[in-house]
């Protein structure tokens, strides 16, 4: 079959072809697993922290993607809960033990032995993969293939995000980048608490109108002040300055939510926080770690629901090196996503 390899670590400003478009044997779905044909995989930010070493794959070479969509195409011994044919989606819980204190309180999330899709097994950058068919969910009928998977990441740790917010109808929040996850969060809140006011901070301008015109009450520049101090904010960028600007733009009491498996840059600009400017007043720090089932789950459910439809740009496989550059140096604007098959 045909994948798209990472072989190596790379630094993307040094490269602009981490992935290598190659041959390799189809994989065989062992006891308890499903094999997919893939039809589409979402292009997610995480994928720049593998491929740059700060979330590194265990083994190379892997292949990544972890929002893929898909149809049954053989089961393995066991494997009895979907059908050939079948529509599903394989989100970033790869598997989780199922036995610690954090699995058995529903927070799988947190399991020592958590492993992810696309970095500790290989994912949807390719025509076939296998996963447990425990961790696979199916898709509502409402969603096209290259539709869905965005919500599969971007909009299941978004679901996370604002759960963790704790907004309350009326409140004023922030989003802090705007791209695949926060457009989601958006649409989200504009379903859920329709009295909330949504505050954008992005560093591009093309960004800040998207916001726009997707209802977002105020849109600025990241180090920007927003006009009104906010109850909470969800951070989705990948680096440490915006930690500072949010701080400064929470009521007290307030929450900052930073949706990022890792954080690149410089680590010193943090120290430009001035307790009684930053943190006094009891705000607080929250971050999100990984999803869990239910989340995706439920966070289907929902987009189903109130049709949460993301906007989408669309590349073959082939392309992929591109749209992870894109996503890292230039373009943004909802998700971008990889098509496989048709």
């Amino acid at each position: 079959m045909r994948a798209m390899l990472l072989n190596q670590l790379a630094d993307l400003t040094q490269t602009d072809r981490p992935l290598t478009y190659s041959e390799v044997p189809e994989p065989v779905p062992g006891v308890g697993e499903i094999r997919l044909k893939v039809t589409v995989c979402g292009v997610c930010h995480t994928e720049l922290d593998e491929i740059e070493g700060r979330t590194p794959p265990p083994t190379l070479p892997v292949i990544l993607g972890h929002q893929v969509v898909g149809v049954v195409d053989a089961c393995g011994a066991g494997a009895e809960r979907f059908q050939s044919g079948q529509r599903l989606g394989v989100a970033w819980i790869y598997t989780a033990c199922g036995e610690c204190s954090f699995c058995r309180s529903g927070r799988e999330n947190l399991c020592p032995e958590f492993q992810a899709t696309g970095r500790d097994h290989d994912g949807g950058y390719a025509e076939y993969m296998t996963v447990p068919e425990a961790f696979a969910y199916p898709i509502p009928a409402v969603f096209t293939d290259a539709e869905a998977a965005p919500l599969l990441c971007a909009g299941a740790i978004g679901y996370r995000s604002l759960a963790l917010a704790e907004l309350e109808d009326g409140n004023r929040l922030g989003l802090t980048g705007f791209g695949a996850s926060g457009h989601l969060v958006l649409k989200m809140v504009q379903h859920r608490y329709p009295q909330a006011k949504i505050y954008v901070f992005a560093r591009r301008a093309e960004e800040r109108e998207f916001a726009r015109e997707l209802g977002a009450h105020w849109a600025g520049d990241v180090g920007e002040h927003a006009p009104h101090k906010l109850h909470s904010i969800i951070d989705t960028t990948p680096v440490w300055r915006p930690i500072v600007n949010a701080l400064e733009n929470l009521l007290p009491g307030g929450r900052l939510v930073i949706n990022a498996i890792r954080k690149e840059g410089d680590v010193e600009q943090l120290a430009q926080i001035d307790y009684a400017t930053h943190i006094w007043m009891e705000k607080e720090i929250k971050s999100v770690a990984n999803i869990t089932r239910r989340d995706v789950i439920q966070f289907l459910d929902l987009a189903a629901q109130a049709e949460l439809v993301p906007d989408i740009q669309e590349y073959p496989l082939t392309r992929a090196n591109e749209a992870l550059h894109e996503l890292k140096f230039t373009r943004v604007r909802g998700a971008k996503v990889l098509r496989i098959h048709h």
